[in-house]
């Protein structure tokens, strides 16, 4: 950093991808230096980063063989360039609140709490974890803040969040949590302020579609059903992801496959979805490229084009109808093919795509006369991390105050 700056750094490690920024605290809506290191775990890993305002740069880095490593150059990067020395508050994203629902300050206590659960989400939680204790490490004077994914879910109704298993499983926490919470916290905020409240009280879909993908549906700003459940390995097609399954399926694997537990999971979340589907990548950049000339990367898109728009239809009729459609997510901004075919054969929703916008990535792409409208909008998860964890820092500061 060129001056010292009393700053929040936000960290937030993806599937496939790491990203931070780094905010003043008087100003928690734009970032002076924001990074990702994007393909993690696949040929190509770059990091770009942009300081202070300067163009961006982007750094080819020698493939990492896990999440932890590419968390430890990143820490290593953040050092070097005195972003850690000067953060006074530290925001994480956590996937899973495991019954929090809203955010927490970070404590050594509170942290082998959540060591404890880390079923809730095995691939994602203890790098997450890992990346707290090592900035307590760095930094064990500075207050974090975890930020929850599941947390814009908490209020299910009991028949969205329920599973039909015995009801002892249900009220032990067996349920589902959804995710991507922070990602549809902070588009409903944006439709709000772009659009007004009308438009965000009325009934939405938000599609978060990346590496990870989910759909919620939300009422008077209220999310009444998502598409991921317990875990975030349920729901659509992702990358490397199978998203739902048949349950007798896990019995075939165990049985007849004899796969072990392990195994199973690598299987899920790690040799699945589009990369399953394709037998080449997890990446839909590559698959779109690779389209014309590889059948099966055709289908892995057919397959997941063909479920977002299955789900979207599914959560309009627990809306009772559809006011506005939005995408999001690195597919869901950036694919405008993508998002065309999945609004294929929505038109009975009253879905109507103007292509001319949806080729440019507008912000709004519905046409004229469509009776839904469809969006187009940046999600920004290290913004919605670094407000709620500057307002929890300083409500806590001012309880403080006022107790002395």
């Amino acid at each position: 950093m060129d001056k010292p700056s009393n700053g929040i750094l936000v960290l937030n490690g993806g599937s496939s991808s790491v990203r931070f920024a780094f905010y003043d605290v008087q100003n928690p809506n734009a970032a002076e230096a924001s990074g990702k290191l994007d393909r993690i775990g696949m040929h190509g890993t770059v990091f770009r980063h942009t300081m202070q305002g300067k163009a961006s740069c982007t750094e080819p880095v020698s493939g990492f063989a896990d999440r932890k490593q590419a968390l430890h150059y990143l820490l290593d990067w953040l050092e070097e360039h005195g972003i850690l020395t000067n953060a006074r508050i530290i925001g994480h994203r956590v996937v899973h609140g495991m019954g929090c629902t809203h955010p927490v300050l970070l404590t050594a206590k509170r942290l082998g709490q959540f060591r404890k659960q880390v079923f809730y989400a095995p691939d994602h939680l203890p790098s997450e974890l890992d990346m707290i204790e090592w900035c307590f490490d760095r930094c064990p004077d500075v207050p974090q803040v975890a930020c929850f994914d599941t947390a814009f879910h908490a209020n299910l109704p009991f028949v969205a969040q329920r599973f039909a298993l015995p009801r002892h499983y249900g009220d032990s926490g067996i349920r589902r949590y959804g995710f991507h919470g922070l990602s549809y916290s902070f588009l409903m905020e944006t439709l709000e302020e772009k659009y007004g409240p009308r438009q965000a009280s009325g009934r939405v879909i938000l599609a978060h579609l990346g590496s990870g993908a989910s759909l919620a549906a939300v009422h008077h700003r209220q999310c009444v059903d998502t598409s991921m459940g317990m875990t975030p390995a349920g729901g659509l097609v992702m990358g490397t992801r199978s998203g739902d399954l048949d349950p007798g399926l896990m019995l075939y694997f165990l049985q007849h496959e004899q796969l072990k537990p392990s195994e199973l999971n690598d299987l899920i979340n790690h040799g699945s979805g589009l990369l399953g589907v394709s037998g080449t990548t997890s990446d839909m950049r590559d698959l779109l490229q690779m389209e014309p000339t590889d059948s099966r990367a055709k289908e892995a898109i057919a397959l997941f084009c063909y479920q977002a728009r299955k789900w979207t239809g599914a959560f309009a009729a627990a809306l009772n109808g559809l006011d506005s459609l939005v995408f999001s997510g690195g597919i869901g901004e950036h694919c405008a093919v993508v998002r065309s075919r999945i609004c294929e054969g929505l038109g009975y929703l009253g879905v109507r795509l103007d292509e001319r916008r949806n080729a440019a990535d507008d912000e709004i792409i519905s046409s004229p006369d469509s009776d839904v409208m469809v969006y187009v909008l940046p999600t920004d998860e290290e913004r919605m991390i670094a407000r709620q964890a500057c307002r929890l820092v300083c409500d806590e500061m001012d309880q403080n105050k006022g107790e002395s």
